[in-house]
């Protein structure tokens, strides 16, 4: 183990709030990193106008996001790749190794996965017909301002909902929800609102109509029709994982459960499943993964 040669101490796969915590703790019990992030450390965060389940103070997104990625920019450990896609991840018994969209592979004794969930698309559904090839944008990436006035369509009740309604308290938009059976214990916090109109429904077929932006047909859970028009369509139907390729293993659901990783591959952040997917989690399961990995790494050493 001592003399085996490695790139870094750790690879860290996403810079969202996991990712970067990982990073973090790392660096704090002296270990070197390189984050690989195809895009901007805590992307999403930025995306997030009101938050009322953080620490710190922090009441919006784009204010925690600034916070944590000032302090991983002066992080002097940690070696940051961002712009970068991992293609692959292998592990083995002494090392991982991912290799990256420019073919360069780098190696280390662990590697940390916290590439987390993207949205889910109307194709992903069963309840919902749509056009071929239709890619629609979560709510909570809506613009207030663009909304303002509008009639929006949302498909599914996921509780992102009730976030796009706290940060625009005050904007005169409606809100049709189409959900699904098995969102009705989601929707709770939203039903009050008078901007919201919940369509509960068995099936919903999407389409688009001359003279307006989007049209439905939807079919409720008592079988009866109803035609629906509104200005613009966004997504709350949840997410998936979205992992790289290689050695993880996944569950039924998409997701990587920690306890059935490679011993050294360790998933942290909202990767692991769709029940803890909040930023406090995914900040402490990043630290927790950092520290796994230190200790299991002096184990290691130990025995050598």
């Amino acid at each position: 183990m001592a003399d085996t040669l490695y790139d870094t101490d750790l690879i860290i796969i996403g810079g969202g709030p996991a990712g970067c915590a990982a990073a973090r703790m790392a660096a704090s019990v002296g270990m070197r990193s390189i984050l690989v992030e195809p895009d901007r450390l805590c992307r999403n965060l930025y995306r997030i106008p009101a938050l009322n389940n953080s620490l710190g103070g922090h009441t919006s997104g784009p204010e925690l996001a600034d916070s944590i990625v000032e302090e991983l920019k002066n992080t002097e450990l940690c070696r940051l790749e961002l712009g970068r896609h991992v293609t692959e991840l292998h592990a083995d018994d002494d090392r991982v190794t991912i290799t990256v969209d420019t073919g360069t592979r780098l190696t280390a004794p662990y590697a940390i996965v916290a590439t987390g969930v993207g949205p889910l698309q109307p194709r992903d559904v069963l309840w919902i017909t749509a056009p071929d090839g239709l890619t629609l944008s979560p709510l909570w990436q809506a613009e207030a301002d663009e909304a303002e006035g509008s009639t929006l369509l949302v498909l599914g009740g996921d509780r992102p909902i009730g976030t796009f309604l706290r940060a625009h308290p005050s904007t005169d938009t409606r809100l049709f929800v189409a959900y699904p059976a098995a969102d009705e214990y989601k929707i709770e916090e939203i039903r009050e609102d008078p901007r919201v109109t919940l369509l509960p429904v068995e099936h919903l077929t999407l389409r688009t109509g001359k003279g307006i932006a989007v049209s439905a047909e939807a079919v409720g859970w008592n079988g009866e029709r109803q035609a629906i028009t509104a200005d613009a369509a966004h997504l709350s139907i949840g997410n998936a994982p979205t992992a790289p390729s290689g050695d993880l293993t996944r569950g039924l659901d998409g997701y990587c459960p920690p306890t059935d990783q490679h011993p050294r591959v360790i998933v942290a952040g909202d990767l692991r499943s769709a029940r803890f997917q909040r930023i406090m989690t995914a900040l402490g399961s990043g630290s927790e993964a950092a520290l796994h990995a230190y200790y299991a790494a002096r184990e290691l050493l130990a025995k050598g």
